[in-house]
């Protein structure tokens, strides 16, 4: 745990969403080419592989949260939006997103439901663990090499 919060978020992130692709442990949605991230955003990722990239950063997410739900990574993803001469208003991200991933997430056994005091929500599993966990060594042993 401690060596994914060591090594840089974006590079590890890119990995784990490269892992993720090339296991094909999750898979965008027939709609997911069609729609956009959130409420406020004006236009839908530029990437082809942004489901990849969002299920990387969930699953770090997670890995650092501790028991998340929903609703607290549809405000960490949200943003403010423009309104034009209006003030700006913050809007979380699309939950039918992140429910869907962290579906995905948990059928590939990476993470799981649980209940820790009056905390529930998704936790990793020793196999989500141990994923980020050797790429997170692999970007230490390269930097250390540099």
């Amino acid at each position: 745990m401690t060596h994914i919060l060591a090594v840089n978020p974006n590079e590890l992130v890119n990995r784990a969403a490269g892992q993720l692709k090339e296991q094909k442990l999750v898979e965008p949605t027939e709609w997911a080419k069609f729609v956009k991230t959130g409420h406020h955003k004006d236009r839908r990722p530029d990437s082809q592989d942004w489901w990849y990239d969002r299920s990387a950063a969930i699953l770090r997410s997670i890995a650092k949260l501790g028991p998340v739900g929903t609703q607290k990574l549809r405000s960490k993803y949200g943003g403010k939006k423009n309104r034009g001469h209006k003030p700006g208003k913050f809007y979380p991200a699309s939950g039918s997103v992140i429910r869907k991933i962290l579906q995905q997430l948990e059928k590939a056994e990476l993470i799981k439901q649980t209940e820790i005091g009056v905390h529930k929500g998704r936790v990793l599993t020793p196999k989500g663990t141990s994923l980020l966990d050797k790429i997170a060594m692999q970007i230490l042993k390269e930097a250390r090499q540099q």
